[in-house]
């Protein structure tokens, strides 16, 4: 035990090393979350500490190490996956080659993975030994994480102090190696004060982490070299996940790009976007309705997973001019309306767009017959090429649609038991991961409190949405914490485009168990602008202008909340845009109603400076809290220690000139004087200070010879002619210390 104690001590340098490598590793594997399977993410993060355990408390001969480490990854991956469920043991093999067989089919590729990690650890402890391979090692990690906070819509802010802070550890704990090896004596001296070395590096990493938080919140203006040169040349350029063969990334919807438009993913959304005017469609329409597209269910803390139109529900192909079947609304009238959409640009989509909801197909490019078309009735979704075909995108098409007209007064009355008491709606639209934030549950309880029916809490929510948080098309998204967007969006950015309004109404109805999904599509776009002669002779013919041209910058998404008989009625957040919606008296109207006000206060919203008493842990706010309390005791202490400094300065402004070396020992003799008074020898007023020593040396004999020698040196920098110099009032010093000691041990 001994010795196994004395190898782990010899091997610090190695276990602080690994410490500062899993520290930088981790930062990968939280950027790589979004994109990896979440099973596998976990194997990685735990085969990395397992292994730094192993490496730290088993220092024994490598190839044991090794051993023992390759079985407990395996060990751990199986693990893993039975957990998840992603590798279920069949109980119908027998034998151990069937079994064994079957577990490793099971474990690829996840096991190559948790090898991976396990290999890249290993000869990054091996090949970084050295101060010039440290800085270089991280420096790559920083370029190459400051590189995708700026070029994506990834916040890397987090990974990039953590990464600091383990580089400046690593740093350290190289000098100290060196110390070690170059200078034995020292470091043997070294190790009898040891907090005295914790407690400067503390106090340096303190500084390091107040200075970081409290710099200013900058937002990236680079830009990436490609964009750069196009622009440079004149083109525009749009980056990102798009819609058809354009590059435009949503705006209103997309996770990744820099300009606006219709995105294929969102499962990562937030970040910011520029605003695209390019035309994308003219609609002739006797309504203005948003242009629905898709719709999702599954939210998983950054964005909507189910991006697989083909897992979504089930698809049924279907011709021009059939029927489409709808989600029954029983209580729910519609108005018929038929619109003709021309795609400008040749742009392909996954989905024909059409307002609110399509109930058939007229025409396909002129053609009464055409094939590749899809239809999913829960979601009211017309998809093209579903089955992975190659035909070319209508560039034309009519379809029509059945807009409902919403009961306002009859559904505001309407209670749970009422509305889904006997429906038989999906659980996914209830969906929310086991993660979601408790506050913003509390918030959404909040705001609803007043309410009563279903309806009342959406508007509430849509109310308090529209009314709190400006809309920008550029967040700041360096002041963003929560790995949940919505818990971001809500308590710390505090401003946004559509998908955070959308998300954030969505994930909150659900939270209240009011089913919603997440809807993308076009807003309406604005009508063609024709010359006024033509205006009025159409008008003096009967023709009303009814065209609309849509363009990039109005992607957009929005809710759909599922009120029972009534269906699913879109319900928008985002500022600045208004929904149109047909109310039950045959008039447009371009919201909802809005819910009566009641002397009730709303939720006084949280400012990012405010820090969160709900129930999130933050670590780093700790860390900062930490910090800056080891800055104030560490500033106490340098008053402290340098108070006589302040004395004298404090001196020196009364007296308004420099403090002469007699002048400090009669200040140092009038602070020995007060101590005294506090320890209950007082000196009279009729008294001189002789007198009282005199009777303080009866009362206190053990201290008479301090007092003494204090009582000399006052009256002769006080009365004396002798030159005073710096030496003796720093003996009044050293013997008035001697004289607390001494009153402290004998009291």
């Amino acid at each position: 035990m001994k010795r196994w104690g004395q190898a782990i001590r010899s091997s610090w340098h190695h276990g602080l090393t690994l410490l500062w490598l899993l520290i930088i590793a981790l930062q990968w594997v939280s950027y790589t979350a979004p994109f990896w399977l979440q099973q596998t993410s976990v194997a990685v993060a735990v085969t990395l500490f397992i292994v730094v355990i192993i490496e730290i408390i088993l220092p024994f001969k490598r190839v044991y190490r090794l051993i023992i480490e390759g079985a407990a990854i395996l060990y751990i991956v199986h693990d893993i996956l039975l957990k998840y469920e992603v590798y279920i043991p069949d109980p119908s093999l027998l034998t151990l080659p069937e079994r064994l067989s079957q577990t490793a089919l099971a474990m690829n590729p996840y096991i190559w993975f948790a090898l991976g990690a396990w290999l890249l650890m290993l000869v990054c402890a091996w090949w970084v030994n050295s101060k010039s391979r440290v800085l270089m090692f991280v420096a790559m990690n920083i370029t190459a994480f400051a590189a995708l906070d700026s070029f994506t819509t990834a916040v890397l802010w987090q990974e990039v102090a953590w990464t600091v802070f383990a580089a400046m550890g690593w740093l350290v704990t190289r000098h100290l190696r060196n110390f070690q090896l170059h200078y034995p004596r020292g470091w043997t001296y070294m190790l009898k004060y040891p907090m005295k070395v914790v407690l400067n590096v503390a106090i340096i990493f303190s500084l390091v982490i107040i200075v970081g938080v409290n710099m200013p919140g900058v937002r990236p203006t680079l830009t990436d070299p490609y964009t750069a040169w196009q622009k440079w040349n004149g083109k525009s350029v749009s980056l990102g996940t798009s819609s058809g063969g354009s590059d435009s990334a949503g705006g209103g919807t997309g996770s990744g790009g820099t300009t606006s438009g219709y995105s294929l993913n969102d499962d990562n959304l937030g970040g910011g976007f520029n605003f695209d005017y390019s035309p994308v469609m003219t609609v002739q329409s006797d309504l203005r309705t948003y242009m629905r597209g898709e719709t999702r269910s599954v939210y998983s803390g950054k964005g909507w997973t189910d991006d697989n139109s083909a897992e979504r529900g089930q698809l049924r192909q279907v011709q021009v001019g059939e029927p489409l079947e709808r989600t029954a609304a029983l209580k729910a009238e519609t108005r018929t309306l038929k619109q003709i959409v021309n795609i400008v640009g040749g742009n392909s989509y996954p989905v024909l767009f059409g307002g609110y909801s399509i109930s058939a197909v007229d025409s396909i490019d002129g053609q009464e017959r055409s094939s590749g078309l899809s239809w999913r009735s829960e979601d009211s979704e017309l998809l093209w090429n579903s089955a992975g075909d190659t035909r070319p995108f209508p560039q034309t098409y009519v379809v029509t649609s059945e807009v409902p007209v919403i009961p306002f007064q009859e559904l505001s009355k309407e209670t749970y038991q009422s509305l889904y008491g006997d429906s038989n709606f999906d659980p996914k639209y209830l969906q929310l991961p086991d993660n979601y934030p408790q506050r913003v549950k509390a918030l959404a309880q909040e705001i609803t409190a007043r309410a009563q029916t279903p309806y009342e809490k959406t508007i509430l929510l849509q109310q308090y949405l529209q009314s709190t948080f400006p809309y920008t098309n550029q967040p700041d998204t360096s002041r963003a914490r929560s790995k949940d967007m919505v818990e971001s969006f809500l308590f710390e950015i505090q401003e946004g485009y559509c998908d955070y309004y959308s998300t954030a109404l969505v994930t909150m109805a659900r939270s209240l168990d009011i089913p919603a999904r997440w809807v993308k599509g076009y807003a309406p776009g604005e009508q063609a602008e024709i010359p006024d002669s033509v205006m009025l002779q159409q008008a003096a013919a009967g023709y009303v202008n009814n065209n609309y041209t849509i363009t990039n910058a109005d992607a957009h998404s929005w809710a759909e909340i599922y009120f029972g008989d009534y269906g699913w009625i879109p319900v928008e957040a985002t500022p600045g845009f208004d929904v149109p919606v047909l109310a039950q008296s045959g008039e447009e109207s371009t919201d909802l109603p809005a819910v009566p006000e009641t002397e009730e206060d709303q939720p006084v919203q949280p400012t990012p400076a405010q820090k969160d008493n709900g129930g999130s842990f933050h670590p780093g706010y700790w860390a900062v809290a930490a910090a800056a309390a080891l800055l104030l005791i560490w500033g106490g202490f340098l008053i402290w220690q340098r108070r006589m400094r302040l004395l004298f300065l404090i001196s020196r402004m009364r007296i308004r000139r420099q403090p002469t070396p007699a002048h400090k020992v009669v200040a140092e003799t009038e602070r020995w004087v007060r101590y005294m008074r506090r320890k209950g020898m007082l000196k009279e007023e009729h008294e001189t200070l002789r007198e009282a020593v005199d009777r303080w040396s009866s009362e206190r004999p053990a201290v008479a010879g301090i007092l003494a020698t204090l009582l000399a040196m006052f009256e002769r920098a006080n009365y004396s002619p002798e030159v005073i110099e710096d030496k003796d009032w720093h003996s009044v010093y050293t013997e008035s210390l001697r004289l607390r000691n001494s009153m402290k041990v004998r009291r």
